[in-house]
């Protein structure tokens, strides 16, 4: 199980890694390439990028070094509310349907990382 949530972690990072950068850094780029954020101010698109390159972080250094690995399973809940207000105040809102299942499938790792590490620390 521990192999698994490792797996499962590092491809967390990687993925909300390289959106929060995208979103948290060069936000005017994010608008070019992702169709919600057109309508959406920059400042709103850089701390969305910068929550999730947080919570990428957290999803593994904590772990990692040992330092408050508590954190860990705190960043993927975070990323479970990152997801679930993406969900329901962007794409639902805009009608955007088939940005939902990826969203979904985010949202069920960040949670599986959570409920994982939670339950490993707790016994």
């Amino acid at each position: 199980m521990n192999i698994l949530l490792w797996v499962v972690q590092v491809l967390l990072l990687g993925m909300y890694g390289m959106a929060g950068i995208l979103k948290g850094f060069t936000p005017a780029k994010a608008k070019e390439q992702l169709a919600w954020a057109k309508s959406r101010p920059e400042g709103l698109i850089r701390f969305i990028g910068i929550v999730e390159l947080l919570g990428a972080l957290g999803m593994v250094l904590p772990m990692l070094t040992g330092i408050l690995p508590w954190l860990t399973p705190l960043a993927a809940a975070g990323l479970v509310v990152v997801q679930v207000l993406a969900i329901f105040t962007v794409h639902v809102p805009d009608k955007d349907y088939k940005s939902i299942p990826f969203n979904v499938v985010l949202l069920l790792l960040a949670l599986f990382v959570a409920w994982g590490r939670w339950g490993l620390f707790a016994g």
